[in-house]
C-alpha cells in the first residue's frame, strides 16, 4: 500500500491519522474568519485545512428549472443551486493569502476543485494535494486533470457503489495519479452514526489496497475514533467557529473545543491500537506476581496427604502453576508446612 506524502506529512497506514479540518462555507463571507478558523485548527490539532475552489458559475448555473432547485429533505431545500453555492463559495483571491497564513502555523492548506479552471488555479498556489468531494467522484475528466499534476489524490466516496469507485480510482490511476486515498463517507447533512457503516473501511482496504479515511458528517466524537480503529488514517471533520452562527454547513459542523476533543482522543486511541503483542509488558512484569498459585492453606504436619482443605489456588504468584493441582493433590508433605507457605516442588513426597 503506497501512502501519500502530503509536505512533510506521510499519510497511511501505521502513520499518525492526518486531520484536516475542512472550513467549507464555514467564513459565512469574512476573510478575517476564514482566518480565525484556520488559528481554530491549528490550535486543536489539525494537519490541514481545506477549503473549496468554485464560483456559482463554475459549478452550475443560474436557472430556476426545477432541476436546479434542492428539494426535500436537505438542510437547503427549496433553494436554487446558484443562489446556495453564492452564499458558501470561497473568494478565489483568499486563498493564497489563507494558504500563506496556515503554512506559517505549520498547517497544509489544500482545496477542493470542482472544474478545470480551479485545478489551474490551484497548480498556481502549489497546494500539495487534490481533495474530490463526494459528488464529483462521477466527474472522471476532472479526476484525471488533477491526477495529471502528479500530486497525491484524496477521493471521497458518499453516495458512490463499489462499482463507481472502482472507475474513479481507475481514471485517477489513469490520468498519472501514484499516490491515491479513499474516504468513506456518507453524504447526510448531518449524518446519523447509525448510518456511517464504518465497518466498510477495513474492507475498503483489503478491496482496493488503498490508504483509507472517513469524511464525517456527524457530530458525534465517538465516529472518529471507531474509525481509526478500524484502520483509518485520514479524518476529515467541518470546523466552525460557532454552530449558533449558522451558514449553510454550521449544523453539521464541529466547535473548536469539541474539534480539539476529537483530536485528543483520536491520538489515544492510535497510542492504545499499538501492534500485535504477545509479550509481557514492563509494567505487567511487575504485576505478574499478584496472579494465582498454589499455597499451603491449612498447617499440614509430614505425611499428612495434600488435599482440597490445605492447598487451594489464591494470591499472590509465589507458589507452583496451578497447573500442578491435580498432580499435588493426595501426595503427603515430605515436611511440616505452615499455613501460607508457597507450594513448592520440595514440600511434596
Amino acid at each position: 500500500m503506497t501512502p501519500l506524502r502530503i509536505r512533510n506529512n506521510v499519510v497511511g497506514p501505521g502513520q499518525p491519522t492526518y486531520v484536516i479540518a475542512e472550513v467549507s462555507a464555514n467564513h459565512q463571507g469574512s476573510y478575517e474568519q476564514a482566518v480565525r478558523i484556520i488559528e481554530a485548527a491549528h490550535v486543536a490539532g489539525a494537519n490541514a485545512v481545506k477549503l473549496q475552489t468554485y464560483t456559482p458559475d463554475t459549478i452550475t448555473i443560474q436557472s430556476d428549472n426545477p432541476h436546479f432547485r434542492v428539494g426535500t429533505g436537505t438542510l437547503w431545500a427549496g433553494r436554487t443551486l446558484y443562489d446556495l453555492y453564492g452564499e458558501a463559495y470561497t473568494p478565489w483571491d483568499w486563498q493564497p493569502r489563507l494558504k500563506e497564513v496556515a503554512e506559517g502555523l505549520g498547517l497544509d492548506l489544500f482545496s477542493t476543485p470542482f472544474d478545470f479552471t480551479a485545478v489551474d488555479f490551484l497548480e498556481a498556489m502549489q497546494v500539495p494535494v487534490w481533495k474530490i468531494a463526494s459528488f464529483e467522484l462521477v466527474d472522471l475528466p476532472l479526476i484525471e486533470r488533477c491526477a495529471a499534476t502528479g500530486k497525491p489524490m484524496i477521493i471521497s466516496t458518499g453516495m458512490a457503489t463499489r462499482t463507481e469507485i472502482e472507475e474513479a480510482v481507475a481514471a485517477a490511476r489513469r490520468g498519472g495519479a501514484t499516490q491515491i486515498a479513499l474516504l468513506k463517507c456518507t453524504s447526510g447533512y448531518p449524518a446519523a452514526p447509525e448510518e456511517m457503516n464504518l465497518r466498510t473501511i477495513p474492507d475498503m482496504m483489503q478491496a482496493f489496497d488503498l490508504p483509507i479515511g472517513l469524511s464525517d458528517h456527524t457530530l458525534d466524537l465517538a465516529v472518529p475514533v471507531a474509525a481509526v480503529a478500524l484502520g483509518a488514517c485520514i479524518i476529515e471533520k467541518h470546523l466552525t467557529l460557532r454552530r449558533a452562527d449558522g451558514g449553510p454547513d454550521g449544523a453539521f459542523s464541529l466547535e473548536p473545543d469539541e474539534f480539539r476533543a476529537m483530536v485528543g482522543q483520536v491520538r489515544i486511541a492510535e497510542r492504545a491500537l499499538g501492534r500485535v503483542n504477545y509479550e509481557v509488558s514492563e509494567k505487567e512484569s511487575a504485576s505478574r506476581i499478584f496472579r494465582r498459585s498454589l499455597f499451603v492453606t491449612a498447617d499440614v504436619k509430614a505425611g499428612e496427604l495434600l488435599t482440597r482443605a490445605n492447598v487451594r489456588s489464591i494470591r499472590p504468584g509465589n507458589g507452583l502453576h496451578t497447573r500442578h493441582l491435580e498432580e499435588v493433590l493426595g501426595r503427603p508433605a515430605a515436611c511440616d508446612v505452615a499455613k501460607g507457605t508457597p507450594l513448592s516442588w520440595d514440600l511434596v513426597r
